[in-house]
């Protein structure tokens, strides 16, 4: 790996235990990342929770090859999963608040949307972001938004 990377072998070894050291850094960024971008917002307004999802589409931009290969069709879904662990909270959290769900089935409704959200992005990455940031968030917010309301007694 270090000679891909063009780097002498012992500044890799530097830095990193191995090539798994590596990848775990790199998802900790992301979803350190991720954690920031969810906490700046208001998620009671829609139109902010519309820019959040737009600006966290940019950061996919931005870190598109890296997103590209933890959310490709050859690796392990632990990238997933992580993603959807930081999500959920936040967005079960907004629901309950606002009583838009019941809390009987809020994790079920989470794993629904997010779920869809992540594969709208892997389907995205896949065709090499034919839409921009903007649509792909106000396709994802739209089809979140009133999901949940049946599911509330």
């Amino acid at each position: 790996m270090p000679a891909a990377a063009d780097i002498n072998r012992s500044t890799f070894y530097t830095h990193y235990n191995d090539q798994y050291d590596l990848l775990e850094q790199i998802e900790k960024e992301l979803i350190d990342d991720l954690n920031t971008y969810l906490n700046q917002y208001n998620f009671e307004q829609e139109e902010e929770a519309l820019q959040m999802t737009e600006r966290l589409l940019e950061y996919v931009v931005s870190k598109k090859e890296i997103c590209q290969t933890l959310l490709g069709g050859h690796g392990d879904h632990s990238f997933e999963r992580r993603v959807m662990d930081v999500a959920r909270p936040f967005l079960i959290q907004n629901w309950l608040d606002n009583n838009e769900v019941d809390p009987d089935v809020s994790e079920y409704a989470s794993t629904f949307v997010i779920s869809g959200s992540i594969y709208v992005i892997k389907h995205w990455l896949a065709n090499d972001m034919d839409k921009s940031p903007k649509q792909i968030a106000e396709l994802i917010n739209s089809s979140g938004s009133g999901m949940e309301r049946p599911l509330y007694h």
